[in-house]
């Protein structure tokens, strides 16, 4: 049993031995300069005494004496070697000061990308570029959307991107800082009391507009009504003028037979007295006298 316990520790000790061994010689190589490691969208720059003796952006793993010949010795001992992010940048710029040409402060939101281009020019011909690039934005922004009628500058952003990117682009890459996309991404007003007098006018522009609308829909309820009016006003005009000559031929007809026409007047007679309401006194025939009789009590 103790046999068994010795043998796992040994196996054990044996192997984080091995590993931190490996590790030790690995990473005293890569002191000596035998090799170095690149991660993606990584530069490594070289220098020695104040030169750069080599540049490797490719990622994985290089052998430095096959990049850079003997130097590859004396760079981790005596030089340095600079790392460089290459990837895609991004940086916003808000309300950057612009006149309009009517004469309306205006500001204006910039967002736009770099990255590296050079790696050189990067590190030494600007000690800050991405400062140095943010100013030129700024001021390409400035030179080339000031005096743009209140209009354009309201509606066309990607003519202002474009104008902005080609005034800032050949600048940039003398400073190895290459410049992507630029979008105008807000533009505002920065006066706030223009802003509430541009509100009040909309509004009450958006008043008389509605009130426009209102009437010219109430003219045209007024002119249809009218209309309808008229035309069932002729409509009843024609109806009565006709009826005349229709009630006329009716009777024409019927008169055509005396059996029919004397049936026809009874049953209108009798109907209009039925609908009349009034009182009815039915006297047998060949009283004259009952007759008087009725009439003088009624009166």
């Amino acid at each position: 049993m103790d046999s068994l316990i010795g043998l796992a520790l040994g196996f054990v000790a044996s192997f984080f031995g091995l590993l931190l061994g490996r590790v030790a010689i690995f990473s005293f190589l890569r002191l000596l300069g035998i090799f170095d490691i690149i991660e993606e969208r990584r530069c490594h720059v070289y220098v020695l005494w104040g030169k750069v003796v080599g540049i490797i952006d490719e990622p994985g793993l290089h052998i430095l004496p096959f990049k850079l010949g003997p130097r590859a010795f004396l760079v981790t001992l005596l030089g340095e070697r600079r790392i460089l992010d290459l990837r895609l940048d991004q940086r916003y710029l808000r309300s950057q000061p612009v006149n309009s040409e009517e004469g309306a402060p205006m500001g204006v939101g910039v967002w736009y990308e770099m990255f590296v281009c050079d790696p050189v020019s990067y590190l030494f011909k600007n000690t800050d570029p991405r400062g140095s690039l943010a100013a030129n934005v700024s001021n390409a922004t400035i030179r080339t959307l000031s005096n743009m009628p209140l209009a354009d500058m309201l509606e066309e952003r990607h003519r202002m991107s474009q104008l902005v990117r080609t005034e800032v682009s050949e600048k940039s890459r003398e400073w190895g800082y290459a410049l992507g996309s630029v979008y105008i991404r807000k533009v505002h007003f920065r006066d706030p009391e223009m802003m509430r007098q541009i509100e009040a006018k909309v509004v009450n522009r958006l008043r008389q507009v509605t009130s426009a609308i209102r009437q010219d829909g109430a003219n045209q309820v007024n002119i249809i009504t009218n209309t309808a009016d008229r035309q069932a006003a002729i409509a009843f005009a024609q109806a009565q003028a006709i009826r005349p000559h229709i009630v006329g031929q009716a009777l024409q007809k019927i008169n055509a037979d005396p059996e029919i026409s004397d049936a026809l007047f009874e049953i209108l007679e009798t109907q209009k007295i039925l609908v009349s309401k009034a009182a009815l006194t039915i006297v047998p025939e060949g009283q004259p006298l009952l007759t008087q009789l009725i009439a003088g009590e009624k009166k």
